[in-house]
């Protein structure tokens, strides 16, 4: 019998298992999951290692197979409970389980601590001074100097030293060799946090807050750890109960997490977190520096912070006494990993929070209708939030227009007359207001005019983008050329760009408000370390009283003196091909909305779209969340499609186009004569964007009310997987 273990999860050199031969002893007692101790290496140095999976068969010559030495316990809790999280993950999201190992257990980068040397005067003032004395006498000006300086201090820096007081390291070694002083090295974390932050008043809470933190806090003090959906309208203050419960938590000795959907809230967040709890808060979010990265982790292995802000991977933050996991913006589609395994931050959360007996609160205004319907069947506990929580402030007025219309009154400006009227009038009383395109660039395609043909992406089955400075630029791969004078095809000379984006959007501002002070957000705008930082923080500061952007500007953002949100394009992801397409629409069109008066003035939000009779467009008008469900529960209930039953891609990939083929249609074969009716299989088919980065992608789903037989068809996709690999196929499973 042979065990594969992998050495060290936490290095990427070791990140791949060895086999050893499992003793006669121990057969029966090793299990996948255990730590074990093996001999590692030329001199068979005892290592911990982690036992993947057991078989038969040896993979090399058995005489050069080592022999597992013993079986060990280990304390590290936290360990533990990672471990077990990434075993439930291999289960439910396919993939093996050394990627679910290495999501939850990153390598730990070659990283240096960051340290500060000290030289401290150790010896009695009548020794030192006798020395100075002997220092002077002798001309030793080096010692001299820095033994004046340590007169009237304990210690100096060793970098002042050298540095101002032209110190020679023969001089401070001479000293150290007396006695008189000694270095000591003291470790500092590099911060992540801001370097100014105002003093935030601790709010009084409104009479539903209360009643909802009273609530959470006497069920977990009796125990309960059913997970919560906090549902409250935008601007109905879900935050400031986040602060509350997290106050409580910290005063009990638990630690948090505090997940976020986008880095570009991190900002924000993290600088109101700061304002109430200090340096208890830490962040991590992948524009950190891996040095920042290692010094946040280590804080919270070593228990010197209490509360974890981040997008999704702060969720494998490893706390030891968690005691509250909080899901801001649950319903975000930024929470679906797209790397293997390729889980949902929303599941893996509660699972964690099983493992650690920690409470999961979910928060939105425009919950999944995954957790709005568990929240309906009792699975969630549910709590409401109906009024906003600025005292006089209420939701914005919402107008719709119909894009036909105005082609059909002469208007083909990006702008309706009613927007525009608006945007004047917010001018006028230098009000501030946001305008929403979810698309950056310029123009969304550039084709040729003659023959027709868009110009595409040599790695990608897709258009290129126009950019601002005649370049054309793919969104998926990041391949970028200059704009061509003529038709790679045809040769003709008349090429065109059409569709709109944030550039072009910014630039059509610019010439109808010429006064006006416009910022632009987008992922072109955001690429250095501190971008969002810097065009919020300037916002904030009403440096700019126009804001345009993609996604990123319309979550979770609290300008109190933002008074207008403009929806350029209300239709752009209501078409998609996912039948989640009307969800996301309804999701970001109410977010958008939420974000106009959300202080004393009151706001106004307008939609232009070319389909206002839509049900996800005029419940959004309405910002009548639970019309919404409704109507969208009776389409998922029809077909089949989660959370009435159980959904997953299935995508085969590879350099060979007729492999991906092969190998999906081997999927869809296998899962056909085993399961026959229990399971419904769409396609295969060419994935929308059928190569991506010269790869091509063959797709099927795959769909069933019966959750035993889904499971059971995820085992068989996972077999097939590790036999297509042999031919460098990649099978991937994203569980809808």
């Amino acid at each position: 019998m042979y065990a594969d273990i992998v050495i060290d999860i936490s290095h990427e050199s070791l990140d791949r298992p060895f086999q050893y031969r499992i003793p006669e002893s121990l057969v029966g007692q090793v299990q996948p999951g255990m730590w074990v101790l093996v001999p590692f290496g030329r001199r068979n140095t005892q290592k911990k290692g982690f036992v993947l999976k057991l078989g038969t068969k040896a993979n090399i010559d058995p005489d050069r197979i080592k022999e597992l030495t013993e079986i060990i316990s280990d304390d590290n809790s936290s360990d533990k409970i990672r471990i077990a999280l990434a075993v439930w993950m291999y289960r439910e999201y396919g993939g093996n389980l050394i990627q679910s190992l290495r999501v939850v257990m990153p390598a730990r980068k070659n990283v240096r601590p960051k340290q500060v040397s000290f030289l401290v005067r150790t010896s009695d003032e009548k020794r030192f001074l006798d020395y100075l004395d002997l220092a002077r006498k002798k001309n030793w000006k080096g010692r001299v100097r820095l033994m004046e300086a340590l007169l009237c201090r304990d210690y100096i820096s060793s970098a002042f030293a050298r540095q101002q007081l032209k110190i020679a390291s023969d001089a401070i070694k001479a000293l150290e060799e007396e006695k008189l002083i000694q270095i000591e090295t003291k470790r500092f974390y590099r911060s992540v946090l801001p370097k100014e932050s105002a003093s935030l008043e601790k709010k009084q809470l409104n009479e539903e807050q209360q009643a909802i933190v009273d609530k959470l806090i006497s069920s977990y003090q009796a125990g309960v750890r059913t997970p919560a959906l906090l549902y409250g309208i935008t601007g109905s203050g879900k935050t400031e109960v986040y602060m509350h419960l997290i106050e409580w938590m910290i005063r009990q000795n638990k630690q948090v997490i505090v997940l976020i959907p986008e880095i570009s809230l991190t900002y924000q967040v993290i600088l109101n977190f700061y304002s109430r709890f200090g340096e208890q808060v830490s962040m991590i979010n992948s524009r950190l520096s891996d040095g920042e990265r290692s010094d946040q982790l280590e804080r919270a292995r070593n228990g010197e912070i209490s509360i974890m802000v981040g997008p999704r991977s702060a969720l494998f933050t490893p706390f030891s006494n968690l005691g509250l996991i909080i899901v801001d913006e649950e319903q975000e589609g930024a929470y679906n990993s797209e790397q293997i395994p390729r889980y949902h931050t929303r599941e893996t959360a509660d699972k964690l929070a099983q493992l650690t007996n920690s409470l999961l609160l979910l928060g939105s205004a425009t919950p999944s209708i995954e957790s709005f319907s568990r929240a309906e069947s009792g699975e969630y506990r549910k709590f409401c939030l109906t009024k906003r929580a600025v005292l006089g402030s209420c939701l914005p007025n919402v107008q719709v227009v119909d894009m036909r219309k105005e082609l059909e009154s002469g208007n083909r400006s990006v702008f309706s007359r009613e927007l525009r009227e608006k945007m004047e009038e917010c001018l006028a009383k230098k009000q501030q207001m946001m305008l929403f395109i979810n698309r950056r660039g310029f123009s969304r395609v550039v084709s040729c005019r003659s023959c027709g043909k868009p110009i595409e992406c040599p790695h990608c089955d897709v258009a290129l983008t126009e950019h601002l400075g005649d370049k054309l630029v793919c969104h998926y791969c990041g391949y970028t050329k200059a704009m061509p004078r003529s038709c790679p095809l045809c040769g003709s000379p008349y090429l065109a760009g059409f569709g709109l984006g944030t550039q072009k959007a910014e630039m059509m501002i610019k010439a109808q408000f010429p006064s006006a002070r416009v910022l632009r957000m987008d992922m072109d705008t955001t690429s250095k370390k501190d971008g969002h930082e810097q065009i919020l923080d300037s916002f904030r500061r009403r440096e700019a009283d126009i804001l345009v952007g993609t996604q990123m500007i319309v979550k979770g953002h609290d300008f109190p003196g933002v008074t207008l949100v403009g929806i350029l394009a209300a239709d752009m992801s209501l078409y998609n091909c996912d039948f989640r397409s009307s969800e996301r629409t309804f999701q970001l069109l109410t977010q958008a909305a939420g974000r106009a008066g959300r202080g004393m003035e009151p706001g106004n939000v307008i939609i232009q779209t070319y389909d206002p009779e839509n049900y996800s467009i005029q419940t959004a008008a309405n910002q009548d969340y639970e019309s919404f469900y409704h109507q969208e529960i009776r389409f998922r209930r029809r077909m089949q499609y989660p959370p009435i039953g159980w959904m997953c891609e299935v995508m085969a990939v590879s350099a060979e186009e007729k492999l991906a083929n092969q190998w999906i249609w081997q999927v869809q074969l296998l899962i056909n004569k085993r399961f026959c009716d229990i399971i419904k299989i769409i396609g295969p088919s060419d994935a929308p964007i059928a190569r991506l980065k010269d790869m091509w992608r063959k797709h099927l789903y795959i769909r069933s009310s019966d959750h035993k037989a889904y499971l059971e068809a995820m085992e068989l996709i996972q077999e097939i997987t590790e036999q297509a690999a042999v031919q460098k196929v990649s099978i991937f499973v994203t569980v809808c």
